[in-house]
């Protein structure tokens, strides 16, 4: 019966992984044949799924009005920014919540690839990771790890505001909801471009237009600098994950997510357009204080 065992064991070794599902426990690969389609929330992340562009505005401030204002004026995602603003998790836990059942979902732009940093973002209910300055297939694989449950990920179970925000079906869901985003922003990252596209989980890839141009001592146009962005264009798209970028480069061929503008830029392109309305135009009901804005989506 031992002969009989080992032997089993060394045919299924030696098999596909498709024809190793037969060697499981008896009923199992058909249970997972069968398993019901995953439920999609994260409405960003079936746009990626689509193929179709993204755009996100940038959150700077803690102020859950600005938030939801902005969420619900009609951007796919939010990217809210906590690697270059003093915001804090509880502000951006506030400001989620705030804006529960928004047509933006809330991405997060940690300031690290830590099991802290991360955990923390998913836990509150953040459906997209951004991660900056990824130099190394190391950092990458970490965006990946903390960001998922396993057993793609090692992402811990805990306490958080996401089951109520995302459905008590939450841990069965999650995996395939997120969005990983990783951002590639120096030339050792450019450098490193094949092997960092190679880490599985990754959703897009974001060459970071300003960066690029900090640490290589280019500008926008210069051959030098054109060359590091062909070449995360490239690499990118040859892995089939998304490329993005600033909203700016729109009409470059191959990136399909944008970074937007942040409030400063909104509130001023809004007053600009507020104070050119025609001056002539007719008289019409002002709006009552307290009364919901109009949502534009």
């Amino acid at each position: 019966m031992a002969t009989r065992s080992s032997s089993l064991a060394t045919i299924c070794m030696a098999m596909s992984y498709a024809a190793l599902l037969s060697c499981t426990r008896p009923g199992e690969a058909q249970a997972q044949q069968q398993r019901a389609p995953v439920r999609v929330f994260n409405t960003a992340k079936q746009k990626l799924r689509e193929g179709k562009p993204l755009v996100g505005a940038t959150v700077f401030s803690p102020d859950p009005n600005i938030y939801c204002a902005m969420a619900n004026a009609g951007y796919d995602y939010l990217w809210i920014e906590m690697q270059h603003s003093p915001l804090t998790y509880e502000d951006v836990a506030k400001m989620i919540w705030a804006c529960r059942g928004a047509s933006a979902m809330p991405f997060i732009r940690v300031p690290d690839a830590t099991e802290g940093d991360i955990q923390k973002a998913t836990d509150i209910g953040a459906v997209g990771i951004i991660v900056p300055t990824v130099d190394t297939v190391e950092k990458a694989q970490a965006a990946v790890k903390w960001s998922k449950y396993p057993p793609e990920g090692r992402r811990s179970q805990g306490n958080g505001q996401y089951g109520a925000l995302w459905g008590s079906d939450y841990r069965q869901t999650a995996n395939d909801n997120m969005v990983v985003v990783i951002m590639i922003e120096t030339p050792i990252g450019v450098e490193n471009a094949e092997k960092i596209a190679s880490v599985p989980g990754i959703d897009v890839i974001f060459a970071a237009s300003t960066d690029l141009g900090n640490f290589s001592g280019y500008r926008q146009g210069d051959k030098e600098y054109e060359a590091l962005v062909a070449r995360i264009h490239d690499v990118t798209l040859q892995h089939g994950i998304r490329l993005g970028g600033p909203q700016a480069w729109k009409g470059r061929p191959g990136f399909t997510f944008f970074q937007g503008p942040g409030e400063p830029e909104l509130i001023r392109a809004g007053a600009r357009v507020n104070l050119s309305a025609n001056p002539e135009a007719k008289p019409s009901v002002a709006p009552a204080e307290g009364d919901k804005p109009s949502r534009d989506r």
